[in-house]
């Protein structure tokens, strides 16, 4: 995490600073415009570029890292025992499920959005169920139809 916050704060200096070299040498260039002006507009431009692409990597980073932690804290609440603590009602009686279980599950139904988002619609929707990616246990019977 350092380093893509490191790599943002890196591509923001150098942005800044190219910003302040065009401004910087259009103001030396009075109203001409000039080499050293077009030569500092490239540079910002190229910086301006960078800066954008360490933004995009950072953002994946953040999803990533939201996505993980999603999934941690569904698979800890999906496997936590059900008993209560005392003065608070129980949770529902369904027992709870295996963390081999949520995450076949879970590898299922991202297959099912990947699908979706690349067009090919609910036609090839059983085909996510039975990729070899996200296989499922015969001892559900619910798994055994697929």
């Amino acid at each position: 995490m350092d380093s893509v916050v490191d790599s943002l704060n890196n591509a923001y200096q150098d942005f800044v600073a190219a910003a302040a070299n065009v401004l910087e040498t259009k103001e030396n260039a009075t109203s001409t415009k000039t080499t050293a002006t077009d030569t500092a507009l490239e540079n910002f431009r190229q910086k301006w570029e960078l800066f954008r692409v360490a933004c995009d990597q950072a953002e994946e980073f953040v999803e990533s890292v939201k996505q993980r932690i999603g999934s941690e804290c569904l698979v800890d609440e999906a496997t936590r025992p059900i008993a209560g603590k005392p003065g608070q009602a129980t949770m529902t009686g369904l027992p709870p499920i295996s963390a081999v279980r949520l995450e076949q599950m879970s590898k299922a139904v991202r297959w099912l959005v990947i699908e979706l988002q690349h067009g090919t619609g609910a036609g090839s929707a059983n085909s996510a169920l039975s990729h070899p990616s996200a296989p499922f246990d015969s001892r559900f019977s619910e798994d055994a139809a697929q």
